[in-house]
């Protein structure tokens, strides 16, 4: 017989995941200025994954994320590392921050820094580990016989 979860839970995590991962993409976007970053958006996105398996199970995580950990890690490491090298390139320090300010219709004036793809792909990681960690522990589960 499978295990119901509570429907507080299911129905507390589908009003808050919405809203959970719309902060973390602001915390991410306003890390290189203010505090947070892409770790921290990373966490926030991560405890979402969680919710979500604790509410419907490895079964749940997997319809809404369909992409492998193993993807969102490689992708993370590749945007972090890229950013370092770009800095190089451009002449500057590996890593250093550069900005780059244009001026765009409707939006006025925008500053997109550098930090911002580093931050990105510590985002990637962070939510790919934390994927990584909810899937190994429902299979774990599952072939323990647990999670019946």
């Amino acid at each position: 017989m499978k295990r119901r979860p509570s429907p507080i839970l299911e129905h507390g995590v589908v009003a808050t995941a919405g809203p959970m991962l719309v902060f973390s993409l602001y915390l991410l976007l306003a890390g290189h200025n203010q505090p947070g970053g892409g770790f921290a958006g990373g966490l926030v996105a991560g405890v979402t994954v969680v919710l979500a398996w604790a509410a419907g199970g490895p079964d749940t995580v997997r319809r809404i994320v369909p992409f492998r950990s193993s993807a969102l890690l490689g992708l993370g490491l590749i945007v972090a590392t890229l950013t370092g090298f770009a800095s190089l390139m451009a002449g500057g320090a590996f890593l250093e921050s550069g900005y780059l300010e244009r001026t765009l219709p409707l939006f006025g004036e925008v500053k997109v820094v550098s930090a911002l793809g580093f931050d990105l792909g510590v985002y990637l990681v962070v939510v790919g580990m934390s994927l990584g960690l909810v899937r190994a522990l429902g299979d774990e589960a599952a072939s323990d016989g647990a999670g019946s």
